[in-house]
């Protein structure tokens, strides 16, 4: 079975997280193998999340917007990436619904929700308030604005919120958690 993090929650308010996101992994179902791969997955929720370049600059499996793959042998630790527009908010909230839900690969285990600035400056109140709610359900952390990331290039010195999130994916890395 083949698992999307796009899938809509039958019963979830567009942009709200229905309840408590599990962050460990849940044990295999009968017949399953676990997901045991060695590093951390950037599983995007959305196409154009950044989930390609973070996984280019901090190290890691990049998904693409599928959950880790048992067949594959991906990491089982994931790391849930979306810009901070709305409809990134939105994917963000319908991914870790699913989580939530059951509705990925057992064994998997959710580090947290990275979000990727979709522009530069201030966020308006109401995305501010999406923010709010998905920061409540799970760990997360906000990556902002890369200029150079625009035309493909790399910085010469990591932002300070990328450095503290490269920490975190050390951590999941070496099989630790946040």
């Amino acid at each position: 079975m083949t698992y999307t993090t796009s899938a809509p929650s039958s019963h979830a308010v567009p942009w709200r997280v229905d309840g408590p996101v599990p962050l460990t992994p849940q044990a295999p179902r009968a017949g399953q193998r676990p997901l045991s791969a060695p590093g951390v997955s950037w599983v995007a929720a959305h196409g154009g999340a950044g989930a390609s370049t973070l996984a280019k600059v901090l190290g890691g499996s990049d998904l693409g917007c599928h959950w880790p793959d048992v067949t594959c042998g991906h990491p089982a630790r994931i790391l849930l990436v979306a810009r901070t527009d709305v409809q990134g908010l939105r994917a963000a909230a319908r991914s870790l619904n699913a989580v939530h839900e059951g509705r990925h690969p057992a064994g998997m285990g959710l580090v947290g929700l990275v979000l990727v600035a979709d522009l530069p400056g201030r966020l308006p109140r109401e995305l501010r308030g999406m923010i709010r709610e998905l920061r409540s359900k799970v760990p997360t952390w906000r990556v902002s604005w890369v200029p150079q990331w625009r035309l493909g290039r790399q910085t010469e010195r990591l932002p300070r919120d990328l450095v503290k999130l490269g920490r975190v994916v050390r951590a999941a890395q070496q099989g630790g958690g946040r």
